[in-house]
This record gives C-alpha cells, structure tokens and sequence, in this order.
C-alpha cells in the first residue's frame, strides 16, 4: 500500500516537471530569446514596430546632435582684397590716396585748369597716355611696382581692343584706368564735328570697357591736350574728370631714356610739384622709368594716388558701337569748392 502511494506520488511529480518544461519552450518570449537577431530570423516578416521606431529615433538624434560638431574651413584669401606688403624697403611708395568726386566734370593739372590745385609742395601724380602696348606697357608696369607706387592711365579705344589682356594687367595691378578717345585725333581739328567728337570720347570709353571687362574710371585726357570747348562742356555732362598736366615729359620726341628724365626733373625743379604726362606707348619711358622713380625719391617727392569716387556708365549705343545725335550744352559750370572734389582717404 505505501508502495503503491509512493510510485503514484512519484508520478504526479514527474508529470508536473514535464508540463512546466514544454510550457517555456513554447512560449513566445522564449522564441524571441533564443532565435538570432538579424534581417534572416524574419526573411518574410517587417520588423516589429518598436524595432523601427528606435532605429528612426537614433537616426534622428545622431543627426541633429553630432558628437563633436565639425568646425568649417576658414574661406581662402581674396587676392584682389589683400594689401600686399612693399618688398623695396627703399621704395617711392604712395604718401597718399585722393579720391575724386568727379560731379560736373573737374579740371585737373595747371597747364589747363587752375581750379583744383590739390597737391602741395614735392607732390606728384603720375600720368601715362597712348597705351596698352606690347613690351612697354609691361615694363611700365614692372617699374611702377619695384618702386610700389602707382599711376594713372588713359589708353587709346583702339590700342585697348588689340590688347586687352595687357589693359586688365594695368587694372590688377591697382592703378586707374579712363580713357583717351577711340582713334587718338585731334578733336580741335578743322574737320572735326561736335558729332565726331562725342563718337571719339563715348567709344573710347566702350573700349576700355570691353578690354577691362569692367566699368572704367571716369577721367578723360585730350589728345595733344587740345581741349574742344563743346568736348569739355559734354564730359561736364557726363561727370568725367578732365586732366591737362604740369610737367610734361615730351617723350614722344625725346631720343633717348636720359632725355626724359631730365625733362621732367628740369620740369618739377620749376614747379616743385605737379601732374607729369608720359607715355606707356614709348619705349623710351619704359627704359627711362626705373631711373626716373629713383630720382623722385631722392629729390624728396612723394606720389599721390588718385582714384574716381565712381564708375563710369557707359552708352549702349556706344558699346555697340552705334552713334548717337545728342543735345551737347554749350558751357560748363564747376564751381565748387576744392573739398568737395578732392578728398584724401589715406596717408
């Protein structure tokens, strides 16, 4: 009888331990426990909802909060933008830059216009007509910046489209570019119309736009300083700065770089200061420059730099080359006073 009770008890056990057995192993947590966790434990089923929405979760955190922000390069250098230092040490240099409101169309250099008499004593700016040209534009321009200093310059329309490259290396290197009619005539010829000669003074210009690819200044030397009166009243007009000079360095007859030189030394010796006319067209100012620039220094010159308050708008008609009958006015009236005109931005 205890026997039989025994086996009985014994049984019932076992069966319990059984049934509680297959009960985890069916279960579903223990299913999920035990089957691996990748894309192949569920080949024909979507993830579980709570399994996506903790990726999209992470995802949008590790974006918006990365663990160490990155810190963005700092932008390259604008060349154009950046004040170089001088490398002569012994150099002309610039005592100063003037920027000029060219409203109503100033005179400037005594030969012609004595309103504006801007510079002092042992000043100087630097002028060069007829250019660009090969060979001596460049060498102008080597000259210029050994002694880092600067000038201004009124190339021919015509010269400016056969080489405009070397215009825009006029323009780089920091100095002002105007204009100095299309063809170089004398405007104060017989034959020479109020027509033709606003046709000479708005291509000019157009062309050095184009060779420039760039708005030029608006200054405007005569040719053979032959100033036309109703040529004069019309830049007025146009708010174009007129330059005479007051040393002129007649390099254009000269015979060789000493002559020049000496002409204009002879000159500022006379007047003590002034706007010299050259030009960048001569050879001879070319080879005469170097030794020019030092003689400037040891004389005690300083050099000034003059710059256009504004751009000037050229014509379209003129850009394209297509003439234009205007209403020219027949005077010219300027009378402001010289601090108005002429402002000194740095010294």
């Amino acid at each position: 009888m205890r026997n039989a009770l025994g086996l009985m008890l014994a049984t019932v056990a076992t069966a319990a331990i059984i049934a509680g057995t297959w009960h985890f192993i069916s279960s579903p947590r223990a299913v999920q426990a035990a089957a691996p966790q990748t894309a192949a434990a569920y080949p024909s089923e979507k993830a579980p909802p709570s399994a996506k929405l903790a990726a999209k979760d992470d995802v949008e955190v590790t974006a918006a909060v990365p663990a160490k922000p990155a810190t963005p390069p700092a932008p390259p250098p604008v060349p154009a933008m950046q004040k170089t230092a001088c490398a002569n040490p012994d150099a002309l240099g610039i005592s100063r830059t003037v920027v000029v409101d060219t409203t109503g169309g100033p005179g400037f250099g005594m030969d012609h216009f004595k309103q504006f008499d801007f510079l002092t004593d042992h000043e100087v700016v630097l002028t060069f007509d007829d250019g660009p040209w090969p060979h001596n534009t460049p060498a102008v321009l080597k000259a210029l910046a050994d002694e880092c200093t600067t000038g201004v310059f009124f190339p021919i329309g015509k010269h400016a489209t056969y080489h405009p490259e070397i215009l825009r290396q006029v323009l780089a290197a920091g100095h002002t570019v105007g204009a100095h009619t299309w063809s170089h005539p004398n405007l104060n010829g017989k034959k020479m119309t109020d027509q033709m000669a606003q046709d000479e003074l708005e291509k000019g210009f157009s062309a050095v736009k184009f060779a420039l690819e760039a708005k030029p200044s608006p200054f405007f030397r005569f040719p053979q300083l032959q100033h036309r009166p109703s040529a004069v009243a019309y830049l007025g007009s146009r708010n174009v700065a007129m330059f005479s000079c007051d040393v002129d360095s007649f390099d254009f007859r000269s015979k060789d770089a000493d002559q020049v030189v000496n002409t204009v030394m002879s000159g500022l010796e006379k007047k003590g200061k002034g706007i010299i006319l050259m030009h960048d067209f001569q050879k001879h100012t070319a080879e005469a420059l170097p030794t020019l620039l030092r003689r400037l220094k040891a004389g005690g010159y300083k050099v000034v730099a003059m710059k256009a308050k504004a751009t000037l708008d050229t014509l379209p008609e003129y850009d394209a080359m297509i003439g234009q009958d205007p209403k020219l006015p027949t005077t010219m009236t300027n009378a402001r006073p010289l601090s108005s005109v002429i402002q000194t931005v740095s010294q």
